[in-house]
């Protein structure tokens, strides 16, 4: 009875060791973080909270106190050892990449994670395709790991119902400008309006868009989305088919039109060169007469007589080069 007495004792003290001892350590992975709880708690930094962090600056006013989070400690890579009544959350902070279609909790959604499926403003049922990366925010683990209950299903709900609402009021930019040098309205305006067309030659406004709306998910779940790239935009069959219809004129006009613009380019610059030309002709003729008008201007302001000696001279040398000279005088000529 004596051996049992002190048997059991010995046991659980070599049970506690093992137990608590050996195992209490633990070692943190390079790509991972982890939060230490004591008895549920988590190792807090004073009072401090999320909104003092910079992570913050993109919630609305309406949503500060709403997603007030305590910043906690955070165990960087390395080996430690815990104490019984605690309890290591560990996070992995690699970038993870999943289709803008996956659906965390069933996996035969959205087509087997394939497309998603939104509705433009014109009530079009349109599918998306396309990648979004994303990883755990280390400065809002709390949020991550005690906030929600699954975050990752959250912040793919929460992508996808911002996504649907960006692609039921996608508006492209206005496009007003007419054709250079005329007044006719640049046709590519023809087929603005088409939420499809709209959408398909704004893919990369529509990416800058949806990163800005985004750009709260790290203070709201603790996720910070880093890159929502979309892909394609694919409406159903019959209405691909009249989009190709409709671009197929669009481009026929546009080409009709630029090759007149062409034509009346063309024109306006040989009508210019023919200008220039003339202008030059008409200079090249009239500067001697000008030198002409120079230099006689020149002999009269030497004297009287000097201009009527260089007009003899002239005269003189005219009649030495000609065979008949005729003379007008008060008779008639001679």
């Amino acid at each position: 009875m004596a051996e049992v007495l002190i048997a059991l004792p010995l046991g659980f003290i070599v049970w506690f060791f093992t137990r608590y001892g050996l195992f209490g350590f633990y070692t943190i992975g390079p790509n991972e973080r982890a939060v230490l709880t004591t008895f549920g708690r988590a190792q807090r930094i004073g009072e401090a909270t999320t909104l003092e962090d910079p992570i913050s600056e993109a919630l609305r006013a309406d949503e500060r106190e709403r997603y007030r989070y305590p910043q906690v400690r955070v165990v960087g890579p390395g080996f430690y050892w815990k104490l019984p009544w605690q309890r290591v959350h560990k996070v992995s902070i690699s970038t993870v990449t999943v289709s803008i279609a996956y659906d965390p909790e069933d996996g035969s959604a959205n087509q087997g994670g394939r497309m998603l499926e939104a509705v433009t403003k014109d009530q079009l049922n349109t599918g998306l395709t396309g990648q979004l990366r994303f990883t755990i925010a280390e400065r809002n683990l709390y949020a991550y790991l005690f906030g929600v209950k699954n975050p990752v299903a959250h912040i793919m709900g929460y992508f996808i119902s911002v996504l649907r609402d960006r692609i039921a009021n996608f508006e492209a930019p206005p496009e007003t400008q007419p054709l250079p040098n005329t007044g006719i309205p640049d046709p590519a305006d023809a087929v603005q309006g088409i939420s499809i067309n709209d959408l398909r030659k704004n893919l990369r406004d529509l990416n800058d868009r949806m990163d800005d709306h985004c750009a709260s998910a790290s203070a709201r779940y603790g996720i910070s989305l880093d890159t929502a790239l979309i892909t394609g935009i694919d409406p159903p069959p019959e209405v691909d088919s009249a989009l190709a219809a409709i671009n197929t004129a669009h481009n026929h006009v546009s080409s009709e039109i630029s090759l007149a613009q062409a034509a009346a380019d063309q024109k306006i610059v040989q009508s210019r060169r023919a200008v220039e030309i003339e202008t030059l002709n008409a200079q090249a003729e009239v500067e001697p007469l000008v030198q002409l008008a120079a230099q006689l201007r020149l002999l009269r302001d030497h004297g009287a007589g000097a201009l009527e000696a260089y007009v003899r001279n002239i005269k003189l040398s005219l009649f030495k080069r000609s065979r008949q000279v005729m003379l007008v005088g008060p008779e008639g000529v001679k």
